[in-house]
């Protein structure tokens, strides 16, 4: 298939799946414990892919642009909020909003954790190079994704969950202003990644992120 690596490509979805399940879940149990049932009625307050998982942007565009280099993450079904159950809507919703990168940025140090307490095969040894490379290219992997979709879920342009804080921060106005963008906010986010602006200007964050957790020179 042209040079395409079947296994990576399979742990490279594997991981995204997982990794999006849980920012769901995230969402929804803070959603849940702030006191806003909908989701867990919805039986998305689970851990479960079956119940997040988008078939476009969870499964087809991933692997499109895992097989092509094209710089597109992916997405899961958004977990529903009732405001009308929250106490403090404008606060709990932006709480809620960023339990999801959250979510992810704890898994991105759970993943450096393995990462870390992996052994490393003796300079030489090819048999025990072989047995080690898989799994620590999943927990580099791992951490990495995680960490990439916490910077770019924290991208402040709605519906983005950095968009979503925005409106809990900001003062009337300025969250009337971010609202008015949220129609226009996926050709936005087309448009910074098609003009390279966000491999460019974040691009490096995740990776220098990464290298850090994992000690990586």
């Amino acid at each position: 298939m042209g040079g395409i690596d079947l296994t990576q490509l399979l742990i490279q979805l594997v991981v995204l799946v997982a990794s999006l399940s849980v920012h769901e879940a995230a969402h929804a149990w803070a959603a849940d414990r702030l006191g806003d049932p909908t989701a867990r009625h919805l039986g998305r307050l689970s851990l479960n892919p079956a119940v997040h998982i988008d078939p476009i942007g969870t499964l087809l565009f991933p692997l499109i642009a895992m097989a092509t280099g094209v710089p597109l993450i992916g997405w899961a079904k958004p977990v529903p909020v009732d405001t009308r159950h929250l106490p403090h809507p404008k606060r709990d919703f932006a709480l809620i909003a960023a339990a999801g990168p959250a979510s992810n940025l704890v898994m991105a140090l759970l993943g450096a954790a393995i990462f870390a307490a992996l052994p490393t095969a003796a300079p030489g040894d090819i048999a025990a190079r072989a047995l080690l490379t898989t799994p620590r290219e999943i927990f580099l992997w791992f951490t990495y994704l995680n960490v990439l979709l916490a910077v770019f879920n924290m991208i402040p342009v709605p519906p983005l969950d950095g968009g979503n804080v925005l409106l809990g921060v900001l003062p009337h106005t300025g969250a009337r202003l971010v609202e008015r963008v949220r129609p226009y906010g996926v050709l936005i986010l087309y448009a910074l990644m098609l003009t390279g602006f966000l491999s460019t200007v974040l691009g490096p964050i995740p990776v220098g992120v990464t290298r850090f957790l994992l000690r990586i020179p």
